[in-house]
């Protein structure tokens, strides 16, 4: 989408005002917590998700399981406990890996458990409503976000509120208010490719899973007995019989031993910022699933009678936008495991994954270790806005850090902890960046959070 020309547009729009002490944009995993966590500190609070249901990438992006990890007590330990609770006593729904703790669940379960919460906390929440605009009050190095314009089916709403939380991954609320961001690899801006996650059915329960492009897991049996299943990846790839840049099938487990989740598929180049580029994306996507499928019929010793039997509601985007903080979360962070007295989330933990912005496999060439980090609480305010916090993948931070904290686990602590700091600063009458990191420390520790 390339647009040279601009038009100057005005619109009576109706507005609810005063209803809300704050907006969370975003019902994704992220955004959930954020919302929930307010409302459970007395916040009056409207949760707005584009899409017609919750859970964002753990939901409509298929994303089994949930990866990462941080400190004990926050709402990932609650998350995983709900989304789990009426799994089968015999599923495999909590497994260790050389990549950590792999939570599984069923995203159909997972939607009703997450509306369960959202629903008991209090929290209003709007379906199909995405952020359009935000609305603004001063200049400068005051302007203030005061509200937010969603597109709805019955057209624009404005809504006011004393804190917006970004929680869309995008970053769009916060880009809207004018608030200063990054956008892929340092030097050349390329981005995480993406990937459409789907679900495959009719798997021997013995076949094997792959968690990584280092798993150094072999094929048991067969015409490449004894061949690691990563270099077969790389050789029907190489003979066109995997996608391009598809170098590495990884295989997940589900609650079902008869399944697993496939994260493969892979489109690199693509903007996640541009309708466009992302329907291309989409498109394109799809027919790798069968590809993908297909190789592992022909191949792999236990997947002779799998079939697809779901995928992904929406892509899975990786990186876009990182909003220019306060603070930042730096490569040295993650690398030397950081802690800091700020720190709103703590023991941060996961692979410094970058997926190839340019290629197959690690853009590294494997994932990089890293050491349990802290997050401070100045990575999550926009240096350039008031009244807005950030959490989820949009945080600010450097293209190798993200990589680490983009996963769901570090993104639920991220939410809970802008929406305790969102509720403190709307009980306060203050902007977030003047609540003190040790009052919303406080307060999480009070909920039992580990700090």
């Amino acid at each position: 989408m390339n647009c040279s020309n601009s038009i100057l547009y005005s619109k009576r729009i109706p507005e609810i005002r005063d209803e809300f002490d704050i907006i969370v944009c975003g019902a994704g995993p992220a955004g959930i917590c954020a919302a929930v966590s307010a409302a459970r500190y007395g916040a009056r609070v409207l949760l707005a998700e584009r899409y017609g249901s919750v859970g964002g990438m753990l939901t409509m992006g298929a994303v089994s399981p949930i990866l990462g990890s941080v400190s004990r007590g926050t709402m990932y330990d609650e998350v995983c406990r709900r989304v789990r609770s009426d799994a089968p006593e015999d599923s495999v729904s909590d497994v260790h890996t050389r990549n950590g703790r792999e939570v599984a669940v069923n995203r159909e379960a997972a939607k009703s458990a997450l509306d369960a919460m959202i629903s008991e906390s209090g929290v209003t929440l709007w379906l199909g409503a995405a952020v359009a605009d935000v609305i603004t009050d001063g200049e400068g190095d005051s302007r203030r976000v005061c509200g937010v314009i969603f597109a709805t089916q019955r057209g624009l709403c404005a809504v006011s509120a004393r804190v917006v939380i970004d929680c869309t991954g995008d970053g769009c609320a916060a880009a809207a208010a004018g608030c200063s961001f990054d956008i892929g690899r340092e030097g050349d801006g390329r981005l995480q490719p993406m990937t459409l996650e789907f679900l495959l059915g009719g798997v021997s329960p013995d076949a094997i899973a792959v968690w990584g492009g280092t798993d150094p897991v072999r094929i048991p049996s067969g015409e490449f007995a004894g061949m690691e299943f990563r270099e077969l990846c790389k050789q029907k790839n190489r003979e066109g019989e995997l996608p391009e840049n598809v170098t590495i099938v990884r295989l997940h487990h589900t609650l079902r031993a008869d399944e697993r989740v496939v994260n493969a598929t892979q489109k690199n180049g693509a903007d996640p910022l541009d309708p466009a580029s992302v329907a291309e994306a989409e498109l394109e996507l799809r027919t790798q699933i069968d590809a993908c499928a297909a190789f592992l019929r022909k191949y792999i010793p236990g997947y002779e009678n799998c079939h697809v039997i779901d995928s992904a509601d929406t892509l899975g985007v990786r990186e876009s936008r990182r909003i220019r903080g306060l603070d930042s979360v730096c490569d040295g962070d993650v690398e030397t495991g950081r802690m800091r007295e700020d720190a709103v989330v703590h023991k941060a933990w996961f692979l410094i994954d970058i997926h190839n912005p340019a290629g197959g496999g690690q853009a590294e060439g494997h994932s990089h270790p890293a050491l349990p980090y802290d997050i401070p609480y100045g990575a999550l305010i926009p240096k350039d806005v008031l009244g807005i916090l950030v959490a989820g993948r949009c945080i600010s931070g450097t293209h190798r850090a993200h990589a680490s904290y983009r996963v769901m686990s570090i993104c639920m602590a991220m939410g809970e902890a802008a929406g305790v700091a969102a509720a403190i600063a709307a009980e306060r009458n203050a902007d977030p960046r003047d609540i003190p990191a040790a009052d919303v420390r406080a307060e999480l520790a009070s909920r039992g959070v580990e700090l």
